[in-house]
C-alpha cells in the first residue's frame, strides 16, 4: 500500500498538505536539543528526510549547513522541491522513492534521519520495513526524530477509526482523497520504535489540521529516538 497516487494527486490539488516553507516548530526544537545535549559539528551532519514533500526541513537543515538527503513519492512534490533548490541555491539532493522499501545508502550513512508525519500512511510491511531500514542507515548513536499521528486523547482520530475503519490496526481511511493513515497509543509506539532504538524523549502535543479548508484538533507524538551503539 504505497499510495503513491494519492499523494501525487494530493500534491497537484492539495487538501491536507500545505505547500508552505515554513519548517515545522517541532523540527526547530529538535534542532535545539541537539545543539544541547548533543553538540554535533552541523557542517559534518548527514540529515536523511523522509518524505520530503517540497523540501521544507530539508532546505532547514541544509542552510544550517548540514549535508541533506530527501526521499519523496509524490513526482510533483519533488518538481516544486527542485525549482525551490535551485532558487535559494542549495546543494540538497532529492530522490524520488518510498519509504517503505528498501533504501538507497549503504549502512550508518546518516546521523539524523526525519519523520514529519511521513510514515502515518505506510501499511504494517511497509512500517516495518521503515524501522529496520532507518536503524541500517543511522549512524551509532544517530537520531530519528518522529512526528505521528497520536491515538490517545484525539476525539477526531476516535470518530474516523469508527467511521472509516481500515484493513489494519489503528487505521482509517480519508476517502476524499484515498489516504489511509495510522494513529498510534503511547504503548504501541514505545513497543515498535524500542526494538530498534532508544526513546530519548516522547511526548504529546495538539495543533490544528487543515483539510479542505476546515481545521480539526489534532494530536501528535513528538519523539526523538537514538540508535543504540
Amino acid at each position: 500500500m504505497t499510495q503513491r497516487k494519492a499523494w501525487e494527486d494530493e500534491y497537484k490539488k492539495p487538501k491536507l498538505v500545505t505547500l508552505s516553507q515554513e519548517p515545522h516548530n517541532d523540527v526547530r526544537k529538535f534542532w535545539k536539543f541537539l545543539k544541547k545535549e548533543y553538540p554535533f559539528p552541523v557542517e559534518k551532519l548527514q540529515v536523511l528526510d523522509l518524505g520530503s514533500g517540497t523540501g521544507k526541513h530539508a532546505f532547514y537543515f541544509a542552510e544550517l549547513g548540514a549535508q541533506v538527503t530527501g526521499i519523496e513519492i509524490s513526482e510533483t512534490a519533488l518538481k516544486i522541491a527542485e525549482k525551490i533548490k535551485t532558487a535559494k541555491k542549495l546543494p540538497v539532493q532529492f530522490l524520488q522513492g518510498d519509504i517503505g522499501k528498501k533504501y538507497p545508502f549503504g549502512n550508518a550513512a546518516f546521523d539524523i534521519v526525519l519523520d514529519i508525519l511521513s510514515s502515518n500512511s505506510l501499511d504494517e510491511a511497509g512500517r516495518a520495513n521503515y524501522l529496520r531500514e532507518t536503524a541500517r542507515i543511522l549512524k551509532p548513536e544517530g537520531f530519528l526524530m518522529v512526528k505521528i499521528l497520536c491515538k490517545d486523547g484525539d476525539k477526531n482520530a476516535h470518530a474516523l477509526l469508527a467511521s472509516n475503519p481500515g484493513k489494519e490496526k489503528d487505521t482509517y481511511t480519508i476517502h476524499e482523497i484515498n489516504l489511509t493513515e495510522r494513529v498510534f497509543s503511547r504503548e504501541d509506539f514505545e513497543k515498535m520504535y524500542g526494538k530498534y532504538f532508544t526513546i530519548r524523549k516522547l511526548e504529546k502535543n495538539s495543533s490544528y489540521t487543515l483539510f479542505n479548508n476546515q481545521r480539526y484538533k489534532r494530536n501528535f507524538w513528538i519523539a526523538y529516538c537514538q540508535k543504540n551503539r
